[in-house]
């Protein structure tokens, strides 16, 4: 295991990007960039809690903002516009996460509730999935979600797999040419695993980021666990890149409970690297 770089906040929203790892410090509100020699570098800097990125086909960086309650655009000088309202789905933020097809459809998750104030209690979940088309018209198009966490796309667009951190479990819905969801079902029952971030590889297996666990898992359809990797810190994100896409980068954190969101605590944020057997999967273009 490697240790790329240390004293970060709540760290969050990996990507591979440009032979670069990018990243979110929520705590910070910085988006940064990160090389393989460690070099690193602010791109954008946007106060948002949470403050998740994905890139459109185009390498364009669209983030979820929380204060706006939108999707926004950064320019290349790291300024922001509106790309599309999400106002009319939520009063609890913009989102959580959000993963960018190949067809520049993006998927915008979010709880959907006071997460200050605890779980909400019933058999149907407030979360859901919202869907911005590349003409920035956007609309709910999958709810019943309980926490709906990281997400990821197969590499031939059509399927999407949303981890539910609350139901330990990992959800997948049929993706039609119109961006919109069908066919909801269980793609892996984890136990006690509590997936946050994931990331698909060339063999369709995922790897999920777990916090109260402290570690990152590969699983397959199912739920057939194929590799662990162990950290001393919750592990919030992964992603897999690197030259031959066969790098686990991993963001982690100490974590001390929902209620750490809204004060100052040593966080000790990092982001480490390890060695992975199969490399990264790519929604493919068009």
């Amino acid at each position: 295991m490697q240790t790329l770089m240390t004293n970060l906040g709540l760290v969050e929203s990996p990507r591979w990007h440009q032979d670069r790892l990018w990243f979110a410090d929520w705590i910070a509100g910085e988006i940064i960039a990160i090389d393989a020699a460690g070099e690193h570098e602010v791109q954008i800097r946007h106060r948002s809690l949470p403050l998740c990125f994905d890139f459109l086909p185009d390498g364009t960086p669209l983030v979820v903002s929380g204060p706006e309650n939108a999707l926004l655009r950064a320019a290349p000088d790291g300024s922001l516009t509106q790309y599309a309202d999400l106002s009319a789905f939520s009063t609890f933020g913009g989102g959580n996460d959000i993963v960018i097809d190949g067809r520049g459809n993006a998927y915008v998750n979010n709880p959907n509730y006071d997460v200050m104030a605890g779980e909400p209690v019933g058999a149907t979940a407030p979360g859901f999935v919202s869907l911005v088309t590349p003409d920035g018209v956007a609309r709910v198009v999958a709810d019943d979600l309980s926490f709906p966490n990281g997400m990821a796309v197969t590499a031939d667009n059509s399927t999407l797999i949303v981890a539910e951190s609350h139901r330990n479990r990992l959800a997948a819905f049929d993706i039609a040419a119109d961006g919109s969801l069908s066919r909801r079902r269980v793609w892996a029952d984890l136990g006690t695993g509590a997936p946050d971030g994931i990331c698909l590889d060339d063999e369709n297996a995922v790897w999920y980021a777990d916090v109260p666990n402290k570690r990152c898992v590969r699983v397959r359809e199912g739920g057939e666990v194929a590799d662990t990797v162990e950290i001393d810190r919750g592990a919030f994100a992964c992603m897999l890149g690197g030259g031959d896409g066969k790098t686990l980068f991993i963001v982690a954190a100490q974590w001390a409970g929902m209620s750490s969101m809204a004060g100052d605590v040593p966080w000790n944020g990092q982001v480490l690297s390890t060695r992975a057997q199969v490399g990264r999967s790519t929604p493919k273009r068009g």
